[in-house]
């Protein structure tokens, strides 16, 4: 790609980007870097090092990323389309190579069993491969946004797992680390069988107290007042070891 050329295709991505009409947008780093990505993918596209995918090649082919179709189903019909001929290592690796770029993820074996029944089904019908490219995209979308939801029901019943265990820890006398008890703003801990409460104050600080029990009404001395957590955190851990009055 000539100079001329390469100034070109920068300024058409930076005008296009600066229509935004939204300043956080265009001050965004993801999105800073994804322009990025795209200058220096468009700039050396014409030197690219994969000599036998034009355009529209690569246009099908970053479509099928992901959908599970047989390579050498792409393979022939990309070699229905003008250009080199194509083998199935070809394709395979341009697609790893996709695969392997900030906009692409790789398929999930999820879902392949699901895909490929679906291209059977699509092929066995004559539809065109195009077509059979879209309804898979439509699929792994749909299935991409499920999992991603069942890993996050996965991961909440983790923490509330984790929380329930750590609220029995705390109501068994036993030592352990920052526990709120259900919803109280409250949290509590216990080092060297000495019970510890945060409790949040106006301005967004935390008052550490020393207490007896993890009740409410508990009377609770007050040891000091910290801006963030961890440094309560330190405190602690230096305290439980050391002699204390009678509170």
């Amino acid at each position: 790609m000539r100079e001329d050329e390469r100034i070109s295709v920068v300024k058409e991505l930076l005008f296009d980007y600066v229509k935004s009409p939204s300043l956080r947008h265009i001050r965004d780093p993801y999105s800073l870097i994804r322009l990025a990505q795209e200058i220096v993918r468009r700039v050396d596209r014409g030197n690219s090092i994969w000599r036998k995918w034009d355009g529209q090649r690569e246009v099908l082919l970053k479509s099928a990323v992901g959908c599970w179709i047989p390579v050498e189903a792409l393979r022939d019909f990309i070699n229905e389309m003008p250009g080199p001929r194509v083998t199935a290592t070809d394709v395979g690796q341009r697609l790893k190579a996709f695969e392997e770029e900030e906009y692409y993820s790789y398929p999930k074996e999820e879902l392949q069993k699901g895909c490929l029944a679906l291209y059977e089904k699509e092929k066995a019908n004559e539809t065109e491969l195009p077509a059979i490219i879209g309804l898979l995209r439509d699929r792994v979308e749909r299935g991409e946004e499920r999992l991603r939801a069942e890993q996050q029901k996965r991961y909440q019943r983790l923490r509330e797992a984790d929380r329930i265990a750590r609220e029995q820890r705390l109501l068994s006398g036993a030592d352990c680390k920052w526990t709120q008890l259900q919803k109280s703003p409250r949290w509590y801990c216990r080092a060297n069988g000495r019970t510890y409460r945060l409790s949040p104050t106006n301005d967004k600080m935390w008052n550490l107290y020393r207490v007896n029990s993890v009740s409410e009404e508990d009377e609770a001395a007050l040891i000091g007042k910290y801006q963030r957590r961890g440094d309560a955190t330190k405190v602690v851990s230096q305290m439980a070891y050391q002699p204390e009055p009678k509170w």
